[in-house]
């Protein structure tokens, strides 16, 4: 539990006759940044809401840092929803040292919090700017602003990126990481699947409120992986090399590529002899690994036929 930021054990949460979250149990290691990922309405916004004390789960356990989730937690928790949250009508430095405060900062941490991030993000001069006379992506970064002041244990994102221009968006990204290299515990919820596999170390995958796959990245496009390797080649292949069932099947090929599959008790080292043998010219000769794309709508689409 001591390397754990978080842990949720058999969490439920009903709505009605809707379970919203079905029996869920998974644990958070510290200092990651942990992709919480699933379809609309798998019951991600409802663990949120649970972990940061907004609703309260009809039954289960989570602990935060080793100690029983409650009502004094939610200081130790920065959390940045999908749809933003700011005062329009009030000015940056007003909000920032409002939303702060309510955050247990003293004044004069609060002062000492603002000017470090104010200088960090060279935003000296929005200070007295209205939330409204900023655009989307400035917004973006005040909202950012706001979640981190007060350094949280645990950082709650949900699609962090979502309205910010390619300039912006790094800025935040980079921001991200820096968190995360200091200790600060991550869950980064999103759709887009090409950012998880760029920033997420492990991963949970919700749907129809239960957690239908989790582990690390690495580990999880192991388990997924279908034994299909690219070969790229100089010149023309041999009309008898793809007869060789007992090695591998083919199953794409392109100028100088060739997609196999290699079979079952077969090595890539036989694969490899047999191609040298038949004079080949190999340029590589490289394994393909599942995107998190792919095994999320595999993933996916087992459950929902599972289900009906």
């Amino acid at each position: 539990m001591q390397n754990d930021i978080l842990q949720l054990k058999s969490v439920v949460k009903t709505y009605g006759d809707f379970r919203a979250v079905d029996d869920v149990s998974f644990n958070i290691p510290k200092g990651v940044v942990f992709g919480m990922l699933g379809p609309n309405g798998a019951g991600k916004t409802s663990l949120i809401r649970i972990i940061t004390n907004i609703t309260r789960a009809d039954s289960g356990q989570i602990w935060l840092d080793g100690e029983p989730l409650d009502s004094r937690h939610p200081e130790q928790i920065g959390y940045m929803p999908e749809e933003r949250g700011l005062y329009k009508k009030m000015k940056v430095g007003e909000q920032l040292t409002y939303l702060t405060r309510l955050k247990g900062l003293s004044a004069a941490q609060t002062r000492q919090e603002l000017q470090f991030w104010f200088k960090r993000f060279d935003i000296a001069n929005w200070w007295d700017k209205r939330i409204d006379e900023l655009s989307k992506g400035m917004q973006q970064k005040v909202q950012f602003i706001a979640t981190v002041l007060h350094r949280p244990k645990l950082l709650i994102l949900d699609e962090p990126f979502s309205g910010l221009d390619p300039i912006n968006a790094n800025l935040i990204e980079a921001e991200i990481r820096e968190l995360a290299r200091n200790g600060t515990s991550i869950i980064f919820s999103t759709h887009r699947m090409e950012q998880v596999e760029e920033m997420c170390e492990h991963i949970v995958l919700i749907n129809k409120g239960k957690n239908v796959l989790e582990g690390r990245v690495k580990e999880v496009k192991q388990r997924f992986k279908e034994n299909l390797f690219r070969i790229e080649y100089e010149g023309q292949l041999p009309g008898s090399l793809l007869e060789m069932p007992r090695l591998f099947t083919p199953k794409k090929q392109d100028a100088q590529q060739l997609t196999v599959q290699v079979a079952d008790g077969a090595n890539t080292n036989e694969v490899l002899a047999y191609l040298i043998g038949q004079g080949v010219p190999i340029r590589s000769f490289n394994e393909i690994l599942p995107s998190i794309n792919e095994i999320f709508i595999r993933r996916v689409s087992e459950t929902v036929g599972n289900n009906q």
